[in-house]
């Protein structure tokens, strides 16, 4: 479990922020993608969810890409964004394991 402790700092720091938790239950809605996805939503769904402008979405998308919560796509002109399922049950059954 040590080598999973700087995943789950960077986990506990990118779920810190209300922010990113509602931009993580927005990506976990079944088909709302404009891109016609049924998971994951593109960075302007994004915007529109969360009613934030495209410069604090991307600092908040990077965070999460950064801790591996999210997974993104370059689909044309768009960022196509999607959960990271795997590693979020991951980081819940270690934080569960150290509490």
């Amino acid at each position: 479990m040590a080598d999973a402790a700087p995943n789950l700092d960077r986990f506990l720091h990118a779920i810190a922020d209300p922010t990113r938790r509602r931009i993580l239950l927005a990506l976990k809605e079944k088909g709302g993608c404009s891109l016609d996805k049924e998971t994951g939503l593109c960075a302007f769904d994004i915007e529109q969810r969360v009613k934030l402008s495209q410069p604090t979405v991307s600092h908040h998308m990077r965070i999460l890409e950064k801790a591996s919560l999210v997974e993104a796509k370059r689909e044309g002109h768009w960022r196509w964004y999607r959960r990271n399922e795997k590693l979020i049950a991951e980081m819940m059954r270690g934080l569960k394991g150290q509490l």
